[in-house]
């Protein structure tokens, strides 16, 4: 390879690999098309290799591509931290926006500390919570539009996104304070017995204990299904139907409606394991970095507010 090598054009091979296609990484790097485009041709010139083949709608990279794209992104890396470290971010003078991706019931979860944490520690800075499809929370974290998701996001998991474990909840079940089943922990035949509520919520939670159940070969009646939380508690005060929820709804809606009461589920219910997650390429960014470590001291398994 000579000398004269645009350096320039390397990100454009990460960026594809990355995003699956030209359209995708254009938008990335803030190019046209038609200049991506134009770069991947070069690159092909220069490597004697097609580097990317067409997929369907996207692109997949070669043998040769696969190679050279853990060196190529890890020396880009190299090559950003001699930038970034000069400039350290000053939480106390920012007036920049955090935005996090979270559900209904994420905000209720952790929406309160963050907001109390971030306006003591970065006072002139504005906080957003977004609700978004999956797609476009991906679309949005890789372009730093969002700034992390927090809570349970399972589609997050290809390898351009990063995770960190906050802490697990569990699931409850919600009966009116005078149900006519009054045990603490519904026998299996009572849980199969009773008409139930299912909140198919934006956070999908729900999924984990629907699988659960079809795993275990359990099918319960199903009477009502609903796509939010906030209509739950005056539903189940008012009739004789349980709802399978996270505990952390449980404990708030028992502290705002005394006419509802927690009874625990017949069995062991799976964990819902709750997550930070952000984009590769916002990995060593100085404002990604520090928001990540408040968020990630204020939530853990040993600190969790919504524990029983």
């Amino acid at each position: 390879m000579s000398r004269a090598f645009d350096l320039n054009l390397l990100p454009v091979l990460v960026a594809i690999h990355e995003h699956g296609s030209v359209t995708a990484a254009a938008q990335r790097l803030g190019m046209s098309q038609s200049a991506v485009s134009t770069a991947l041709a070069k690159l092909r010139q220069k490597y004697g290799d097609p580097l990317f083949h067409r997929a369907g709608h996207g692109m997949k990279a070669t043998a040769r591509m696969r190679a050279l794209f853990q060196p190529l992104r890890d020396a880009l890396g190299s090559m950003d931290d001699t930038f970034v470290s000069e400039s350290a971010f000053k939480p106390g003078t920012t007036q920049r926006t955090f935005t996090f991706a979270m559900s209904d019931l994420g905000e209720m979860v952790f929406l309160p500390k963050i907001l109390k944490r971030l306006r003591e520690l970065a006072p002139r800075a504005t906080i957003r919570s977004v609700a978004a499809s999956a797609a476009h929370i991906e679309r949005s974290l890789a372009t730093g539009e969002i700034d992390l998701a927090v809570g349970y996001f399972p589609d997050l998991r290809e390898k351009s996104f990063l995770e960190q474990h906050l802490f697990f909840h569990h699931f409850v079940c919600l009966l009116r304070a005078d149900h006519p089943v009054t045990a603490g922990t519904l026998s299996r035949s009572q849980f199969l017995s009773l008409e139930h509520a299912v909140v198919y919520g934006a956070g999908r939670t729900h999924e984990i204990f629907e699988r659960y159940l079809r795993s275990k070969k359990l099918h319960r009646r199903v009477v009502l299904e609903t796509p939010h939380f906030l209509s739950i508690p005056s539903i189940i005060s008012r009739s004789d139907l349980v709802v399978t929820v996270p505990h952390a709804v449980g404990l708030f809606v028992k502290d705002v409606h005394m006419d509802i009461r927690i009874a625990q589920p017949p069995m062991r219910t799976p964990k819902i394991d709750l997550k930070l997650h952000w984009h590769r390429n916002f990995q060593r960014d100085p404002k990604n970095k520090w928001l990540r470590e408040v968020v990630a001291e204020l939530f853990t398994d040993e600190s969790d507010e919504w524990r029983e």
